[in-house]
């Protein structure tokens, strides 16, 4: 049986919203494994999601650039708001961005290589030296490089930030350049997995239906009226058909008029460009996304909180 922490319990709390005690006993039926917890929590009704683990406390910038047929989106990150709202840092993030633009990288380390636009030195140095100077630390996180017809868009200051790439014949029309932007308006808003349901991984679909078929089975056993299982099996596929319009993009609602998808959105500015557009695919940043703060002990905490 493994060790259950106190610290185990509050990272499972802060990721389902339970209860300690329903958390507790989530771990010791998961034998400790995290992810098994979160979906033993969720069978029992009891949690409907699981949240990132920990609080984000990262700042800093995601950029999101294209020039020509070449595009990229980069996150950096510094201490504080106040750095990253700062000329110093923006001019930073401006040159990063730049010099991944104009060399074949596929990652941080090979970037930190490379020699920054408009300058000679490396880019390990180049961060080096502005670390010193504008006095906090400062980390290149990731970045994803796209070629095609891209659309970029940012939001809340860099806060949040989406890269969509479009299959089309009219590469430079403003119906279609349009769409696109509206497209990754909506990828930014609601946050979308997957491009369409053909996109999602055999075993993530597997698990969401195991995960719904237990929470069907829960409130089956305590309603009063228990269904058949054929009805549960049809509840269980329209709990599906909801998750695939939370994740899809194309099966979400088009956030500027809810009567259609997304679909039928890019379909309808296709004919009215006179233009075939298609969704190839997509990346959303979201500032400190996974980053967690340091966190106390939570028997500490606790006890911190009964002395007052």
């Amino acid at each position: 049986m493994a060790n259950i922490t106190a610290s185990d319990v509050k990272e499972l709390r802060e990721m389902t919203g339970c209860g300690m005690m329903d958390c507790k006993r989530a771990l010791v039926e998961a034998d400790g494994n995290r992810d098994e917890a979160v979906k033993i929590l969720r069978e029992k009704g009891l949690a409907k999601a699981a949240k990132k683990a920990g609080r984000i406390a990262a700042e800093g910038i995601v950029k999101a650039k294209v020039n020509g047929t070449n595009g990229v989106i980069v996150e950096i990150n510094c201490e504080t708001d106040f750095c990253a709202k700062s000329d110093k840092f923006l001019e930073l993030v401006e040159t990063i961005t730049d010099t991944i633009l104009a060399n074949d990288v596929a990652d941080v380390e090979a970037l930190k290589n490379c020699t920054i636009a408009g300058g000679a030195q490396t880019v390990s140095e180049y961060m080096t030296e502005k670390i010193a100077t504008i006095g906090e630390n400062m980390n290149i996180r990731r970045f994803t490089k796209m070629n095609g017809t891209l659309v970029p868009y940012m939001h809340d200051g860099g806060r949040l930030g989406t890269l969509v790439k479009l299959d089309t014949d009219k590469p430079e029309d403003a119906t279609v350049l349009a769409c696109g932007k509206n497209v990754a308006l909506q990828i930014t808003a609601l946050n979308a997995q997957y491009v369409s349901q053909a996109d999602i991984p055999a075993d993530v679909i597997a698990n969401e239906k195991e995960v719904q078929l237990g929470l069907v089975k829960t409130e089956n056993a305590q309603s009063a009226k228990p269904k058949p299982e054929n009805v549960l099996e049809k509840i269980v596929e329209g709990r599906l058909r909801k998750y695939y319009e939370e994740v899809c993009l194309l099966d979400q609602k088009y956030f500027k008029d809810d009567t259609m998808t997304i679909a039928k959105y890019v379909e309808s500015e296709a004919k009215a460009a006179g233009a075939s557009i298609k969704v190839d695919s997509f990346v959303r940043y979201e500032r400190g996304e996974g980053i967690e703060k340091k966190q106390d002990d939570f028997a500490s905490e606790v006890a911190a909180m009964a002395k007052g």
